[in-house]
């Protein structure tokens, strides 16, 4: 069945519409940053450089690094813009964009984000790396979307009943990594949790400058969380809708961390940008070994 033009937007190039991307500009291997700017910290390690592009928020390079193929994209701030970066990302591997219809062999992408957080447990230290083995989605983008398949119910129920949720919000939805790629990045300097993916940076994540909160012990009730061992251990803006498309989509993702925040202790990293950038180093190793 074809596709509606208003469903499958293109630009008059042929390109998908917001990432302003055809099918042979990206890699099957593709990193996730949020800033645009980020983007060159990455591939300036890069030994070739094949492709370049940039609209809005969202720029794309593709080159190889250590003879492999990569794509870096920014995907900007929030689970909205990821909800057109992975819905777009899809359908240039797995429709025809030319006669738009379905492609009958699926194709999967691997997508690791690299960005920056802040830790709610003590014992999680600034610029240390966190990897986030589950995410919680608590902005709510995913309940546009049939996730009864994909998500933990039994972890999303004791986080509720622990928080006292206000019942006016989303309900939390619990996703979990894909484990060939946590497999692929982790080692033992890796810190791992349960990262909560807020819809905002402000009110939504706790942090008061002249609108008070809600609730403003509800920071405190995420951080005593725990379920059986499994516990909250930061939040940021991206993580749970990643994961919760890619296994839509029949992708893979993981999401890494470079911990530049504890909330917990009120502390900030005095040199986010080594952190990010020693990140970015070790996520490129993994890939490539």
């Amino acid at each position: 069945m074809k596709l509606k033009d208003s469903e499958l937007i293109l630009n008059d190039n042929g390109s998908i519409y917001h990432l302003n991307l055809k099918p042979e500009n990206i890699s099957n291997d593709i990193i996730f940053v949020g800033d645009p700017d980020r983007v060159d910290k990455v591939t300036k390690h890069f030994d070739t450089i094949e492709f370049s592009t940039h609209k809005r928020e969202f720029k794309t390079t593709t080159g190889t690094y250590k003879n492999k193929r990569i794509s870096v994209i920014s995907t900007g701030i929030g689970a909205d813009n990821i909800d057109i970066v992975l819905n777009e990302l899809d359908a240039l591997v797995n429709i025809n964009l030319k006669t738009k219809t379905v492609k009958k062999n699926h194709t999967s992408l691997n997508i690791i984000r690299i960005g920056t957080s802040g830790s709610l447990q003590k014992d999680i230290p600034i610029d240390s790396f966190l990897m986030s083995t589950y995410a919680l989605d608590i902005n709510g983008m995913l309940r546009s979307y049939p996730t009864q398949n994909i998500s933990h119910p039994e972890v999303e129920d004791a986080f509720v009943n622990h928080t006292q949720w206000d019942e006016k919000k989303c309900y939390p939805l619990v996703i979990s990594n894909n484990k060939l790629l946590e497999s692929k990045i982790t080692s033992d300097i890796i810190y791992k949790g349960m990262t909560a993916t807020a819809g905002g940076f402000y009110g939504p994540q706790g942090r008061t400058l002249r609108i008070a909160v809600k609730d403003p012990y509800l920071n405190s009730k995420i951080e005593t969380f725990d379920y059986k061992g499994i516990k909250v251990t930061n939040l940021e803006m991206e993580t749970s809708a990643i994961y919760g498309l890619a296994k839509l989509l029949g992708h893979r993702a993981c999401s890494m961390n470079a911990i530049i925040a504890n909330r917990a202790l009120g502390k900030f990293s005095k040199n986010p940008d080594q952190v990010i950038g020693n990140l970015i180093l070790y996520t490129l190793e993994k890939l490539v070994n």
